[in-house]
């Protein structure tokens, strides 16, 4: 089950990852090359669009983090 777990927790970490650092901010970064397209996709609210999604990307996969790291350490 520990196993499982770790799996599901890198799993958590990878995507944590990889949506906070695709989020705008005040300089373009990575996002700024990506998520060009794909604000034509989502529309232009921020709350609803692109950043919107990925926002709540990033607080599901933090909880998920949190809970799943709470949870190994609990068992070992």
């Amino acid at each position: 089950m520990t196993i499982a777990l770790k799996i599901v927790l890198a799993l958590a970490s990878v995507v944590l990852t990889v949506s906070i650092l695709l989020q705008s901010s005040n300089s373009a970064g990575l996002s700024g090359s990506i998520g060009g397209g794909a604000e034509q996709l989502f529309g232009k609210r921020k709350s609803q669009g692109y950043d919107g999604i990925l926002g709540r990307i990033s607080t599901v996969a933090a909880i998920l983090f949190i809970a799943i790291s709470l949870v190994l350490v609990a068992l070992e």
